[in-house]
């Protein structure tokens, strides 16, 4: 135990270090975020969250994790990922280069690595679902996937942190739940090190009024955080067993998943490309019906958290997989259709 909290302590300490350490540099380097038709908040507000995550992240593993292969190579996927997401920070790279770090990330992961999903489970009633060598590539779209569903989700303050702790945090409790306790100290590590970015976006004791954002270095970084977990705890391989079933992780990452996906379907269906900014994020409509930005975070999380449950609970009571994978069809279906024809409901209640 006394282990366990000294990993954690090293974690808060050196990610709250390092946002104090960046704050007064980060203007310097044009490391912030200028106000503009779509941002909309007061002044160059600095993008340090994500390097201080990973920073907390890297030094309190190294110090109390055994170090392994596939630590250093999740370690190195993820400074390329702050690498090119703090130099889009600054610059405001396009799409291509982007695109292109993240496809290098995915071929670390899948075949440096070796982590991929190569069984989808019973889904279908019939039997395991296997994709061979299949996998792979699927592994590869999920890991650019769930990249940029977290940076998509990064819209209003806390929102993005928040849906990295439902998800990590799930991730550690179905890990504990397959008595594996062993192997949750990485991501508690990573809840410890959001906290104090959280604190710096969020909370209203922050006593001298410093306000960061986490980036697109640090959304990137979660995205990639939050597959590579998936995918070591989803599958069973010849170091280690599975933690719970493929299709959990679906109800765990939801809302992410579902916001990224029904947005690019509906920009598609518009003739605009599926990378293209708009205002029809989730977050966008919670705000345009009313919410406050702090409103529609909380309102986000709880329907992430209910998610999450969902798939928590159908682990425990082993609710077939089929049903589960049904009742995320239905739930994802209802949420593309709302967020397709949400202009509609806000002006008729309005």
């Amino acid at each position: 135990m006394l282990f366990t909290i000294s990993a954690l302590l090293v974690a808060f300490v050196v990610s709250i270090s390092t946002i104090k350490i960046l704050l007064p540099l980060a203007p310097q380097i044009g490391l912030v975020d200028l106000p503009n038709a779509r941002k909309k908040h007061d002044g160059a507000i600095p993008l340090i969250g994500g390097i201080s995550i990973y920073t907390g992240v890297l030094i309190a593993s190294t110090l109390f994790i055994d170090q392994s292969k596939l630590l250093n190579l999740y370690f190195i996927s993820s400074a390329l990922l702050v690498f090119i997401g703090t130099m889009d920070d600054i610059y405001d790279l396009k799409v291509a280069p982007r695109m292109i770090f993240q496809g290098i990330v995915a071929t670390i992961m899948v075949f440096g690595a070796g982590i991929y999903i190569h069984d989808f489970g019973n889904l279908f009633a019939t039997g395991p679902v296997e994709l061979g060598n299949f996998g792979m590539i699927f592994t590869m779209l999920a890991c650019v996937a769930a990249i940029n569903a977290f940076n998509m989700i990064d819209g209003i303050d806390g929102l993005a942190g928040s849906m990295s702790i439902v998800t990590i945090s799930s991730v550690a409790i179905l890990t504990v739940l397959n008595d594996n306790s062993a192997d949750i100290l990485l991501p508690l590590i990573l809840v410890v090190a959001i906290i104090p970015y959280l604190f710096y976006n969020v909370s209203t004791r922050n006593p001298r009024g410093k306000k960061i954002f986490m980036g697109d270095a640090g959304s990137m970084f979660m995205g990639l955080t939050v597959i590579w977990l998936l995918a070591l705890s989803t599958q069973t391989t010849e170091l280690s067993e599975a933690a719970f079933r493929p299709v959990t992780a679906l109800w765990i990452i939801a809302i992410p998943l579902m916001d990224m996906f029904a947005i690019m379907i509906r920009r598609i269906r518009k003739g605009d490309s599926p990378f293209k900014a708009d205002n029809g994020h989730l977050h966008h409509i919670c705000m345009r019906l009313g919410l406050s930005s702090r409103q529609s975070l909380w309102a986000i999380s709880a329907l992430a958290i209910s998610f999450a449950l969902v798939g928590i609970l159908g682990e425990i009571f082993m609710v077939a997989e089929w049903i589960l994978l049904s009742l995320y069809l239905v739930a994802f279906i209802t949420y593309s259709y709302a967020i397709q024809h949400a202009w509609k409901f806000i002006r008729a209640l309005k």
